[in-house]
């Protein structure tokens, strides 16, 4: 497996971010805005992206770098997920705009046909934000909106970020046991 690039923009959801962070571990190319800094400092009792990095062994790159290694196609990056997804970013990207290494990374994705996915988590969506997930989406973006399933039945916060983690892990090809998987004998 090779490098997944993760950015943590400013939408409210740092937690998912962080939750994929620990999972992948080394294997992160990681990159926060500005936003997400301050989101993720709020929501995530005083976290920052380098104590992220230091906990996770994640290799930080700094969001004003565009010459940095995630920004590359000829790197050798897997994916690119924008976890949570602000909705600046989304638009921006439905625009084609890479004017920092956030949005650069994931237009590089698009170019070169790399896994990009997207991780809004707005509510309710804006008609500016369907429209530009439904631009994404028709040029492959994968759209997973951090919204978790209650079917098995979670008991905890962590459980609720856990199944948004695990849908966007088997979208990269990971396998994981985050939740339980639906099997059609749970109502019979």
């Amino acid at each position: 497996m090779g490098e997944v690039v993760l950015v943590i923009s400013g939408a409210s959801g740092a937690a998912y971010g962080v939750r994929l962070a620990e999972i992948l571990g080394q294997d992160v190319r990681l990159v926060v805005t500005e936003s997400g800094r301050l989101t993720m400092a709020h929501e995530c009792e005083g976290l920052t992206p380098e104590d992220l990095a230091k906990r996770t062994g994640a290799i930080l790159e700094n969001n004003d770098d565009i010459a940095a290694k995630s920004a590359s196609g000829s790197a050798a990056i897997d994916a690119v997920v924008i976890c949570p997804c602000s909705g600046t970013t989304l638009g921006k990207l439905a625009a084609g705009i890479g004017d920092n290494l956030a949005t650069r990374s994931a237009i590089v994705a698009m170019k070169e046909r790399r896994n990009l996915i997207v991780v809004p988590r707005e509510a309710p969506y804006a008609t500016v934000h369907l429209e530009n997930m439904a631009k994404l989406s028709g040029w492959g973006v994968t759209v997973i909106p951090a919204s978790p399933g209650f079917y098995n039945l979670p008991k905890t916060m962590e459980d609720l970020i856990d199944f948004v983690v695990s849908r966007i892990l088997d979208h990269l090809d990971r396998d994981n046991d985050l939740t339980k998987r639906w099997t059609g004998d749970e109502l019979k």
